[in-house]
Parts: C-alpha cells; sequence; structure tokens
C-alpha cells in the first residue's frame, strides 16, 4: 500500500480550497443534519470492498462516467431494465460496466441509518471517489452533495452522449462541451484511463485495420504495438489489457506520460495529441501534483452535470429500481 506522499497532502489541500459551488444546490455535508454518517458509511463499505477487489477503483470511477454522460449525475446507470424498458446499463457501451453490487450494499445500510435520505446518486458520486483514493487512504478530492435520483434510464440515450474510445478530437470536444466541459476538463478527465483494462475490441482496430486496409495505426509507438499484437488477436474480444501500460493499478499521472510516448492505448486517448492546446494540456499533467489538483476540480465539475436537485426527481428506496 502506498502512504500518503507530500504531493497528495498538497493536492488534497489545494482542491479543498476551491470552495466554489458546480451545481447549484449541491454544497458541502448536505447530509449534516438528516444524516450525518452517510460519508462514513460509503466510505467504509468501499474501502473494505476495494481491499480486497482492488480493480473496483477503475470500475466505480468509469460508472460515474458514464452515469453522468448520459441525462446528468442522476445514477440512472443504475436501474434496472423492465419487461417494457431497456435501461443505460443494458446498452452495448454499458455491459461491461460492474460495481453495481457496492452502491447496492451502501445503499442498504444507509436506508438502514437514515431511511428515504441519501440519493443514489451521491452514492455513487462518493463511491467513485472514495475507491479512487483508498490507494492513499485519504480523500483524494471533495464532493458536494445534494443530488436526487432520476426517474428514467433509456438505453437509448447512451449513444451520441457517451464519448467513444474511436472518437477523434473534433468528436470528443464537442461531446464535452455539450455537457458545459472545456478542452482542459476532456484532457484532464481521459487521465482517468491511468487504472483500469480495457477489451482488446476496444482498441485492435489501431493494430489490424485502422484505415480498413489490414494496416497499423502509424501514431501508435510500433514497439507498444508489437506488445499488444502479442496479446490481442483482430477478433478477440476476451481478453484485456491495462489501459496504462506503465501502472494500471495505481492513480498517478504515469497515463500522461505514456500519451507523450506514444502509448495511449485508444484512439481518443491518441488524439489528445493532434490538438495543439489539448498537446500541451497532456505535457503539464505529466506533472503528478498538477494531474492531481485538476482532476479534482475537473470531477467536481463533471459530477455537477444535470442534477436534480430540491424536489425534481426523487430519493430511491433501492438504487436498480424507481420508487
Amino acid at each position: 500500500m502506498k502512504k500518503i506522499t507530500s504531493r497528495v497532502l498538497v493536492f488534497v489541500l489545494m482542491t479543498a480550497l476551491v470552495s466554489v459551488c458546480m451545481g447549484g444546490d449541491l454544497r458541502k455535508m448536505f447530509y449534516e443534519k438528516s444524516c450525518p454518517n452517510a460519508e462514513t458509511i460509503v466510505q467504509s463499505i468501499v474501502w473494505k470492498r476495494v481491499s480486497i477487489k482492488p480493480e473496483l477503483a477503475a470500475k466505480l470511477l468509469r460508472m460515474q462516467f458514464h452515469d453522468c454522460f448520459v441525462r446528468g449525475c442522476d445514477a440512472s446507470i443504475l436501474i434496472n431494465s423492465t419487461a417494457g424498458n431497456t435501461a443505460e446499463k443494458d446498452s452495448g457501451a454499458n455491459l461491461s460496466l460492474a460495481g453495481y453490487d457496492v452502491l447496492e450494499e451502501i445503499k442498504s445500510a444507509l436506508e438502514s441509518a437514515c431511511p428515504s435520505t441519501v440519493s443514489c446518486a451521491d452514492i455513487l458520486a462518493l463511491a467513485s471517489r472514495d475507491a479512487v483514493s483508498f490507494q492513499f487512504k485519504t480523500p483524494l478530492w471533495e464532493v458536494l452533495t445534494g443530488r436526487r435520483d432520476g426517474r428514467v434510464s433509456l438505453a437509448s440515450d447512451v449513444r451520441g452522449n457517451l464519448p467513444s474510445p474511436f472518437s477523434n478530437f473534433s468528436t470528443l470536444e464537442s461531446s464535452y462541451s455539450k455537457k458545459g466541459l472545456t478542452v482542459h476538463d476532456l484532457v484532464v478527465l481521459s487521465g482517468g484511463h491511468t487504472i483500469g483494462l480495457a477489451h482488446c475490441n476496444t482498441f485492435s482496430p489501431r493494430l489490424y485495420n485502422f484505415t480498413g486496409k489490414g494496416d497499423q495505426d502509424p501514431s501508435l509507438d510500433s514497439k507498444y504495438a508489437a506488445t499488444l499484437k502479442g496479446i490481442c488477436s483482430p477478433t478477440d474480444t476476451n481478453t484485456t489489457v491495462e489501459m496504462d501500460p506503465q501502472s494500471g493499478t495505481n492513480f498517478d499521472s504515469s497515463y500522461f506520460t505514456s500519451v507523450t510516448q506514444n502509448k495511449g492505448l485508444f484512439v481518443s486517448d491518441a488524439a489528445l495529441l493532434t490538438d495543439r492546446g489539448a498537446s500541451n494540456i497532456v505535457k503539464e499533467l505529466t506533472s503528478q501534483a498538477k494531474f492531481f489538483t485538476e482532476f479534482g476540480q475537473s470531477m467536481k465539475r463533471m459530477t455537477a452535470i444535470g442534477v436534480l436537485t430540491g424536489t425534481a426527481g426523487e430519493i430511491r428506496k433501492a438504487c436498480g429500481k424507481i420508487n
């Protein structure tokens, strides 16, 4: 287990100073009176589960991204499909998501402590932060709370809203802009790829059929490409590889170093170098202290996308089912 470094402490202190509330009625310690132990309960369960399965950090972080980019951060990704509706979680792009059981365990504990009080949307925001933070045993960024849960989840909403690993820079920029995020956020949040795994089919066209002529993506480092070819066949849909070839299990800035070396795994990773401004940001974020600070701020902006607050939406009793 990594010890808390001075860079992490600087990151935590700097993000704590960012007090601008992005997301309307979201605020610090929203449950201070209504459910004072809410954040402690979330952290306790998440850290217990991540200590057993470290891969949950990447899975919960990814789930947060997928939720916020479709209908906003309303936990619609958690709603189960019914006989009459195919929900977001069962769309093709979301079939590899995991960690739902962790969130339901948290929800059950919170319902026992404070019935109908803590939203699944806030649980996901807190759990994704705490899962990543377990490595350092201190929260890496501040999570504002007060979200409420959405009542709608449609698989048809996913396509066109969720950024694709096959996207070029202009498509990525447009996707983020539609959500009120900047190019800076786009680059910073791509750093989430520093942890986790990817299936071969999400990047194998770069190895075997980049332009439809049986060719390899010339922008991909040749030695790295050879390594990937040794792992993935052209039709492999089951094998996985680390998204960050240098440290896929550690949350750090090495992803950006890999990108500068033309070792970004996805087309979308390599795309960051095709825009001058984005490329400059990539280089800046090779500094771990810089990355940690910026990631926390961009996560606060992302987790404020389209939030429901006040009397909008509902507080689900179970995250997989609307009331």
